[in-house]
């Protein structure tokens, strides 16, 4: 009985574990989909933003966000796609040593971020909260729909990193491993965005 998209590789003369080859190129697809999704929910969200904030009476803000959370944390984040970048080459030349590093590097930057995302909700709340205003609300609904992408992709990059407990081959995937970097790289290009919409933004028109 044939089987589709099977290979057995060999070792020292033995049949190795099964491996489907269709397995190395699964879910690219369905990321880009994820991508392009939540790439239109936060498009909305910016949108709403720039509505609300035309609204007058609805939004008052005395002082524009500060800058000592948002711009370390945006420099964390793009570490981070670095890291993740450079893990995703090493297990493209089957290094899975560096490969697993990668994934704990930019685990523990996420982790980094979201400790970072707490100090800037405590510094925040005693200011602003999401029901002082309609800029409270949109303002908390965007960075916390976001600390949620971060907190999802910590979680997508701990089962990469764990995959080769499960999987018969031993070894990191390739696959897998690019699938939750783009999330990841995309997760921190929303978080320029949002860098420069809420909190750039608004401190150069404050100043001007």
């Amino acid at each position: 009985m044939s089987q589709v998209g099977l290979h057995t590789p060999e070792h020292g003369g033995h049949a190795g574990p099964v491996v489907r080859e269709i397995d190395d190129k699964r879910g690219t697809f369905a990321v880009a989909l994820l991508i392009a999704t939540e790439a239109t929910i936060f498009l909305m969200l910016f949108i709403s933003y720039y509505y609300l904030e035309k609204g007058g009476e609805r939004w008052k803000v005395e002082e524009p966000p500060k800058l000592h959370y948002a711009l370390p944390m945006l420099a964390i984040l793009l570490a981070s796609s670095v890291v993740l970048h450079w893990g995703e080459k090493q297990v493209k030349k089957k290094k899975y040593r560096g490969g697993r590093l990668g994934l704990i590097g930019t685990l523990a930057l996420g982790i980094a971020f979201l400790v970072m995302t707490y100090f800037e909700y405590a510094e925040g709340l005693l200011h602003v909260t999401p029901r002082t205003d309609a800029y409270g609300s949109i303002f908390y609904t965007i960075i916390t729909l976001h600390a949620a992408h971060v907190m999802l992709g910590i979680l997508m990059l701990l089962w990469v990193l764990f995959i080769p407990r499960w999987e018969p081959a031993q070894r990191m995937p390739h696959r897998p491993y690019h699938n939750v970097g783009l999330y990841w790289h995309f997760v921190d290009t929303v978080w320029i965005f949002v860098v420069a919409i809420l909190y750039v933004g608004p401190n150069i028109y404050n100043a001007l």
